[in-house]
């Protein structure tokens, strides 16, 4: 069992994030769901987006970093897109971490300017067209960590694990869904 901090996407912690974690909850783990947005919800992801950008990012690292320490007892991070970012972070700077599962989006060593921690595993899951995430950076990054894995899904969808979100595709989420899982279930 792994105590996990999953951070939601741009659009908030919406009921799919929600489901999510249920999920993983149902399996034995103990998952926390921070709400950074504080109860904020967006339903067009450019807005959602612009409200991000407004704050900026090192806001969101920030925020993330705070909600993580609530939780010392998690080894585990993970996050959807803008919250792959701040799982990233969390985890790379957090002393006894074990694990990042990066679900669309992740950077590069040289643009979050930390280096990777002995010992932490990693997962980047994205869609292989996904106009929403750099694949430069998430190759870079996983070239730079010794046993991280990327897995790319079929398609352009963004989000696709959210079950709520209008590009949720069951098929690809399921598939996520049970190689996070066995990460999980080997800390």
């Amino acid at each position: 069992m792994a105590e996990v901090v999953l951070f939601h996407h741009a659009l908030g912690l919406t009921p799919g994030v929600a489901e999510f974690a249920q999920g993983w909850r149902d399996q034995g783990h103990v998952v926390h769901t921070p709400d950074l947005y504080e109860g904020r919800t967006f339903s067009d992801l450019d807005e959602a987006v612009d409200f991000v950008d407004a704050q900026g990012i090192d806001h969101w690292i920030g925020a993330a970093s705070g909600a993580a320490a609530a939780h010392p007892a998690a080894t585990a991070f993970a996050g959807f897109s803008l919250g792959a970012a701040c799982a990233q972070y969390v985890a790379q700077s957090t002393a006894g971490a074990r694990a990042a599962l990066l679900f669309h989006g992740a950077l590069s060593l040289a643009t979050i300017e930390l280096a990777w921690p002995e010992g932490l595993g990693l997962q980047v899951h994205t869609a292989e067209a996904d106009p929403w995430v750099e694949m430069d950076e998430a190759q870079s990054l996983i070239e730079s960590v010794d046993g991280g894995e990327l897995y790319l899904y079929p398609g352009s969808r963004h989000l696709f694990c959210d079950a709520s979100w209008v590009e949720f595709d069951e098929p690809s989420a399921r598939l996520l869904n049970e190689r996070s899982l066995a990460l999980l279930g080997s800390l």
